[in-house]
């Protein structure tokens, strides 16, 4: 493994997010290098009477479906260390990738115009932000992959021969 060499994936569970986790565990595995999946979790109002432990565990559960779901468990393949902090998502997915070496794998998510008044866009915070590569994974190339293979019957691929959209800090404007 490349000293060093890390793909940070953000997680939420969503659609895109599950897109952005198999092409990160790809990127992994094809750079030989360290996968961390995170996943940030934040309490509401209605988290005041649960032990912050409670949340926690809860985010790691969320965090342990997704690979549960996607692959069956964790790839065996791959060196990963998850990480489940307290933040906001943007904020812990570029304060994680904080080497310019990583790739920094996110879901280019589809919220509607409240949501993203309201929250913004972690993908935008992230291009803005980090100070590594970001590469930005659309889920209709999930939905894609899924609607061949279903026609198919074959099992599920690696969203291999996909073009993939990547930002580079050093060309951002």
């Amino acid at each position: 493994m490349s000293e060093g060499s890390r793909v940070i994936v953000g997680v939420n569970g969503s659609l895109s997010s599950l897109a952005a986790v198999y092409r990160a565990v790809e990127e992994a595995s094809r750079r030989d290098a360290t996968l961390v999946p995170v996943i940030a979790w934040s309490s509401t109002d209605d988290d005041r009477l649960r032990p912050l432990s409670e949340l926690e565990h809860t985010a790691r559960r969320r965090l342990d479906t997704v690979f549960e779901q996607a692959f069956g468990g964790y790839p065996h393949d791959v060196v990963i260390r998850p990480l489940v902090v307290r933040a906001d998502a943007g904020h812990a997915l570029v304060a994680t990738a904080d080497r310019p070496t990583d790739l920094l794998v996110v879901g280019s998510g589809r919220h509607g115009r409240l949501r993203h008044a309201l929250h913004g866009s972690v993908t935008r915070y992230c291009r803005a932000h980090a100070v590594c590569e970001v590469l930005v994974i659309s889920p209709s190339v999930l939905l894609d992959s899924l609607e061949l293979t279903a026609r198919s019957g074959a099992p599920m691929p690696f969203l291999l021969g996909h073009r993939w959209t990547a930002h580079h800090p050093a060309t951002t404007a």
